[in-house]
């Protein structure tokens, strides 16, 4: 297998951890990753790799637990989104500073979806931490970016891959999915963290979440359909692009939302991509 790879980071919440791990196996396995695109978490992910932030990324979202994922949520009072999201993208911004796109030492592209043209948005030139605003930002979830004469919103919408063609086709091209359908590997698994009574309580809250007595809430209710249709495109997606690796993450390995998971998430992604490669 050639060792100079293009990196698909695809779209998926807190499965997006796995990102991390994936990443850190293949350069632990000696491969140069030569150019990077991502949609939502993998534009994150990718965008902090490009940057050389993401190992202060990682020991951030380490130490998160169900109560500092609750201390970052600020309601939005405005229409397009429940959560402003200012918060956790002040902090991402604070790491990547006034990083241009442009600048970095690895071609980058962030995927975004402009709802009023219906077409995907390929950001290669400006602001990163922009650009990472604009593909992360769920619909109804998120407050969406305001650009020109574009309303921005999660790249997934239109490509739940993040896979971009890149102008260098002599690349090995590896995708990471994060809606696979297999079953989760329980040898990948770390056991969950002790935690006292009063965090284990905001951590049955987000686990209520989910299903409750059988009635599943509204926005798991937009989420689930986000994912299904997510789901969907990826599958015709991968058909057409044919990557030359695809790695795939559980879509139930963790719910979107259970960003306080990170440690054993990047494990399963370590786990998974050494399983592969």
């Amino acid at each position: 297998m050639k060792k100079d790879i293009a990196l698909y980071l695809g779209s998926g919440g807190a499965r997006g951890y796995a990102h991390i791990g994936i990443i850190h196996e293949l350069e632990r396995q000696g491969y140069n990753i030569k150019f990077i695109s991502g949609s939502s978490m993998g534009a994150l992910i990718g965008g902090l790799y490009a940057s050389g932030k993401l190992d202060l990324y990682e020991d951030w979202v380490l130490n998160l637990d169900p109560l500092d994922v609750l201390k970052l949520i600020d309601f939005s009072f405005k229409s397009g989104g429940i959560i402003e999201g200012e918060k956790v993208f002040n902090i991402i911004a604070d790491m990547i500073g006034d990083t241009k796109i442009e600048e970095l030492s690895i071609p980058f592209v962030a995927i975004a979806t402009d709802i009023k043209s219906k077409q995907p948005y390929y950001i290669k030139e400006g602001s990163l931490s922009e650009a990472i605003r604009a593909s992360v930002a769920i619909p109804t979830l998120f407050t969406p970016v305001i650009k020109e004469d574009m309303i921005l919103v999660d790249g997934g919408i239109c490509n739940p891959q993040g896979i971009v063609k890149q102008e260098d086709d002599s690349l090995y091209s590896i995708a990471v999915d994060l809606n696979g359908e297999e079953e989760i590997n329980e040898e990948f698994q770390l056991k969950n963290k002790e935690k006292n009574r009063f965090v284990k309580k905001i951590s049955d809250f987000f686990e209520s979440k989910k299903v409750v007595s059988q009635k599943v809430n509204s926005i798991q209710i937009i989420q689930d359909s986000i994912e299904t249709m997510q789901k969907i495109i990826a599958d015709a997606h991968l058909e057409n692009t044919k990557p030359d690796l695809t790695i795939s993450i559980p879509n139930d390995l963790c719910s979107f939302y259970e960003f306080h998971k990170a440690e054993g998430v990047i494990h399963y992604g370590v786990q998974s991509a050494k399983s592969l490669l």
